[in-house]
């Protein structure tokens, strides 16, 4: 982990607010597993809390990552309004991601996503296409004016979309995909990102399989376990915190109570 003064070479506007950044440095070749993120410095001096952002997307060969980006509140706005050429103050990579070793080739991996919560499921399935995995894909979103990357998607594997209000693929949420008499669910592993009801329901639904996982969304201060502020409990009756962002934000279904 280090912190580095990062150019952002490209930016772009996939839909409204939500941006696409890829930045430049030494930092991504410590980047070791999918599902990782940095803690970016707010370029505002009135902002003192850095913000945690999934990395969605690492070329070595290059030094480059992909950051997707909702401006959501003034912190991720300042990020987002940085212009290219310009730096990032990033501190990274953070946290421990997703689990991939015990896969073999030809296995079927079922990777679950809601809005902002996708991102970081599109390196880890880049991965595992490399290895030879089949992919499917369940995704979720408000509406069709909301869905983005899902031609990168579609390139990886069979992708099924859920809409809020129907305008898109299925009407309901990623669980109505999930309990529709045609998708056939079983999976060597299934990987989750999303909203925390989406993580609750693949928390519950899979806390029984030997390789389910979610990656949680948190709140955090410092990003490097040092303030607790991102605590969540172990789910064994034991008054075990665990930290998100040291500990996690990946964690076995089963292993934390969301």
């Amino acid at each position: 982990m280090r912190v580095e003064t990062m150019k952002l070479i490209s930016k772009r506007e996939l839909i409204p607010s939500l941006y696409e950044l890829v930045c430049e440095g030494d930092l991504v070749s410590e980047i070791v597993m999918s599902g990782q993120f940095v803690d970016i410095k707010v370029p505002r001096a009135d902002l003192v809390l850095r913000r945690p952002i999934s990395i969605c997307s690492v070329d070595k060969e290059k030094k480059q990552m992909t950051l997707i980006i909702r401006a959501s509140g003034n912190g991720t706005q300042s990020i987002c309004e940085t212009k290219v050429g310009d730096s990032l103050d990033v501190l990274g990579p953070c946290g421990k991601g997703f689990p991939i070793d015990f896969l073999k080739k030809g296995q079927h991996v079922l990777l679950i996503g809601g809005g902002i919560g996708i991102p970081p499921l599109f390196e880890l399935a880049k991965q595992l296409s490399l290895n030879g995995l089949k992919l499917t894909f369940v995704f979720g979103f408000q509406s069709k004016n909301q869905i983005f990357y899902q031609n990168e998607f579609e390139a990886l594997g069979d992708v099924f979309i859920s809409t809020d209000d129907g305008s898109h693929g299925i009407k309901g949420s990623v669980e109505t995909i999930l309990n529709s008499d045609h998708f056939n669910e079983e999976a060597d592993a299934i990987y989750a990102c999303g909203p925390k009801g989406l993580n609750r329901m693949v928390n519950h639904r899979y806390s029984k399989h030997p390789h389910a996982y979610i990656s949680l969304e948190e709140r955090m201060a410092c990003g490097i376990g040092a303030c607790a502020a991102c605590v969540c409990d172990k789910d064994d009756r034991s008054g075990t915190n665990l930290k998100v962002c040291e500990d996690g934000p990946v964690f076995k279904c089963g292993e934390v109570i969301v």
